[in-house]
């Protein structure tokens, strides 16, 4: 290997313009930190412009030929987002509709009681569900659809910006949608070339029987309301023209001979992540508050608050770039569905649109991940007030999944919703588990009458409640996902603020495990500790005990948890307990019967074969205690390859990218890469596949297909790790990379386990120059092509090795 080291200086294009462009927007220190819907300092404003030129900006484009369908909004609506705010745009020329959502926009509670049958109440009241805020409609009667010429509509993944054109007796009218965080306002920008004007209404509607009313001096028109759950939400919006004229009258903004138009929404509740406060701030208004950012945001054009807007969006999106070859001019000439539906119909890899779809994952992280809340099941876009499941955060994978990718993908600081929400429920959780989870409904309780620590069930809401079951298991892989951040980015302050949540999980585990005595083949018997009776999700018996899937988390966290105790320099004592307990956990064994790893402590498979849910395997990814290398009995290896195998290559989304992530985990490279080709693949008819939009469909049967988020992210996880595979002190370059990207290729940005930032670049099939970068990292081992090399940096250093192979 040639060798090359680098002092701090970054080798990134992307990141020197991230600096500068933030710099220039004053938002560089607040990255990843919007709060809940509150009063903010002004942005500053960038003195130059941020926009990526048309040939630039085309690299990251999707594009579509028809508006959506105003009744199938959540597969042909196009989602923009400022991390709170989302909504989801139709772009119809006569009627632009977009749905409003705020992620804190929840009905229900704590709903922390027990039902007599041990499972929490879940319903829309009790635990409650994400709702929409508002419908905003702008309506232009003589735009007719029908009459209009070369329509076309963008979403530009880079920029955080949805265009949409068309042409109408000579005039070429254009729109621009997007929502702008350093604003904290969504903006429509309608604008001409040819001597056109619009004439219409602009038509602001809560979906929860609200009604709108002029405000702000008569400058917007507003609402404000309140659940039955004491949650204070609010919207505005306003609009403002160079030329022709503007009217409010009442709850209706009226337009005419305009030959620009500019529409500005705001939104949000009192909601608060502070569960002494009872998560409500009492003192905010959130409608006051709305007309306040709108009528501000007014204040300046269009192009400002669009350069404003790109400014914070575009470098942050810029932090990776991938390159998985060139598509053919056959392929670039189609629309993006039409790429979709020739990639199914023809089955020609298509390496251009394969790369967008991790982008688009990487614009949905952006726009939906930097506020308060995580996101759920179907981030902050939705199209009803029913969404299925509440649109809740599921604790046996989904929330999980939807994190696998931010730090893996270069948005490491959209993590930080996800610790906050964990840090922020935490007291509540802690008090339920305390009191409720060995009361003798729990069907899991502790047989021991022993309790400690806290556990969630398998739904969540934000306000400290659970819904369903409880689930012993949930507690460890959200302390999975927790400690995996702070292996990419070896962050000790990030560490220490986790460290309660981490150590009132292996507190809850120390009471919970129970001692049983096992043989092994040659006849040798131990006592081994175990979970209590359980569930493996969301199959089989209710009353096992040593689930794998249980036994495997717990193995991880008690190691992540001494970790932690040596990194801080805390509770060596009890650290010394907790490895001890470790070293007698059971661990999985292979079926004599069936050839598998064994899903429970039995020789047969008692569940589903092909069960969407890979819970025993968990050890696989997203740990890696099994592996393809001299640590892992070669049994224990088979083992799990016959599992994954057994589970099939056909199943939902989120299944699908999790099955692909294991396969690529066992360096698989045409296995995994055929379940992300699965789901790209059309949906018809509510099928499992993309939608038009590149949502991912869930098939409910009957021919009811349902949006769930989770694909969207574990899908563009899945390619990363089939180009990287790190763990700490281990990186692993091209560990799954399949013919259809072998020709030639580049990444740049990605997040390695122990603190680095890899950059490659490959050609046939070989790494032939890798940078590895230091973000806190020191020591690590770089493997490629059969070679290896130790090296070690110093944080902001960085190494570039070549001829690699």
């Amino acid at each position: 290997m040639d060798t090359k080291h680098t002092a701090s200086r970054d080798n990134h294009p992307s990141r020197r313009g991230f600096f500068a462009l933030a710099a220039a927007a004053g938002t560089a220190a607040a990255l990843g930190a919007l709060p809940a819907f509150t009063a903010s300092a002004a942005p500053l404003r960038p003195t130059s412009s941020p926009l990526l030129s048309g040939a630039a900006a085309a690299k990251n484009q999707l594009w579509w030929q028809a508006p959506s369908d105003s009744h199938s909004m959540i597969q042909q609506g196009l989602p923009v987002g400022n991390g709170r705010l989302g909504a989801l745009a139709g772009n119809d020329p006569s009627s632009e509709l977009l749905t409003v959502s705020d992620a804190t926009l929840w009905t229900g509670g704590r709903n922390d009681t027990l039902q007599d049958d041990g499972q929490f109440p879940y319903g829309r009241d009790d635990f409650g569900s994400l709702t929409l805020l508002a419908e905003l409609t702008v309506d232009i009667p003589a735009h007719d659809l029908g009459a209009v010429n070369d329509y076309r509509r963008t979403l530009d993944l880079a920029q955080g910006l949805v265009s949409a054109s068309y042409d109408l007796s000579g005039v070429t009218y254009r729109r621009q949608i997007f929502a702008s965080r350093p604003d904290d306002v969504i903006v429509l920008y309608f604008s001409q070339q040819g001597g056109g004007t619009y004439t219409g209404t602009v038509s602001l509607a809560g979906t929860h029987g609200e009604s709108t009313t002029a405000g702000g001096t008569g400058r917007c028109a507003s609402f404000g309301a309140s659940f039955a759950n004491g949650l204070k939400y609010g919207a505005a919006v306003t609009a403002y023209s160079g030329t022709g004229k503007v009217t409010v009258t009442g709850g209706a903004i009226s337009f005419s001979g305009c030959k620009d138009l500019t529409v500005v929404f705001s939104g949000g509740t009192n909601y608060t992540p502070d569960s002494a406060a009872g998560f409500r701030d009492p003192s905010l208004d959130p409608e006051r508050l709305a007309r306040t950012k709108v009528l501000n945001a007014a204040g300046h054009s269009a192009t400002t608050l669009l350069n404003t807007h790109v400014a914070d969006f575009r470098p942050v999106f810029e932090q990776l770039n991938i390159d998985l070859g060139t598509s053919s001019g056959a392929q670039r000439g189609l629309d993006t569905w039409q790429r979709v539906q020739a990639r199914y119909r023809d089955d020609v890899p298509d390496p251009e649109l394969e790369a967008a779809y991790l982008q688009f994952g990487r614009y949905l992280m952006i726009s939906g991940s930097r506020g308060t809340l995580p996101m759920g099941l179907q981030g902050p876009w939705l199209d009803g007030n029913d969404p299925d499941w509440m649109g809740d955060y599921h604790t046996d994978v989904n929330l999980q999944m939807n994190y696998w990718m931010a730090d893996r993908a270069g948005l490491s600081d959209c993590f930080g919703t996800f610790a906050d929400y964990c840090l922020a429920q935490l007291p509540s959780w802690t008090e339920a588990t305390q009191r409720l989870f060995n009361t003798p409904a729990n069907r899991f309780r502790n047989s021991s009458g022993k309790v400690a620590g806290w556990a969630v069930a398998f739904s969540t809401n934000p306000y400290g409640g659970s819904g369903w079951w409880w689930h012993p298991g949930a507690n460890a892989w959200l302390c999975q996902s927790l400690f995996e951040h702070y292996e990419f980015t070896q962050d000790r302050a990030y560490l220490d603020r986790i460290y309660p949540l981490l150590k009132g999980a292996v507190e809850f585990w120390e009471a919970r495990l129970v001692t049983t005595t096992v043989t092994d083949a040659s006849g040798v018997s131990r006592e081994v500790l175990v979970d209590d009776s359980d569930w493996s999700p969301e199959q089989g018996p209710q009353d096992a005990k040593g689930i794998t899937y249980a036994q495997e988390l717990v193995w991880n966290l008690f190691g992540n948890y001494l970790t932690a105790t040596e990194v801080l320099g805390k509770d060596a004592s009890y650290g010394a307990t907790v490895d001890a307990l470790r070293r007698r956990l059971y661990l999985p064994v292979v079926s004599p019967k069936s050839g598998w790893l064994e899903e429970w402590m039995s020789p047969d498979n008692l569940g589903e074969t092909t069960h969407r849910h890979l819970s025993p395997l968990i050890g696989l990814f997203p740990g890696d205690r099994i592996r393809p290398d001299d640590s892992t009995p070669k049994d224990i290896l088979a083992g799990a390859t016959a599992l994954l195998t057994a589970r099939g290559m056909d199943s939902y989304g989120w299944s699908n990218a999790w099955r692909s992530l294991c396969w690529a985990r066992l360096k698989n490279a045409e296995k995994a890469y055929q379940l992300v080709v699965n789901n790209l693949k059309p949906s018809a008819n509510g099928s499992n596949g993309s939608a038009p939009n590149l949502f991912d469909i869930m098939d409910m049967g009957g021919g009811r297909g349902i949006f769930q988020i989770d694909a969207n992210f574990g899908t563009p996880s899945a390619i990363v790790e089939m180009l990287v595979y790190s763990r700490p002190g281990h990186v692993e370059l091209l560990p799954a990379l399949p013919a259809a990207w072998a020709a030639s290729g580049s990444v740049s940005g990605v997040g390695v386990r122990g603190g680095f930032v890899a950059d490659l670049r490959w050609k046939n099939g070989k790494v032939t120059q890798v940078t590895l970068k230091s973000v806190g990292g020191r020591d690590t081992t770089v493997l490629a092509g059969g070679a290896s090399r130790r090296i070690s940096l110093k944080p902001g250093q960085s190494v570039t090795l070549g001829n690699l192979g």
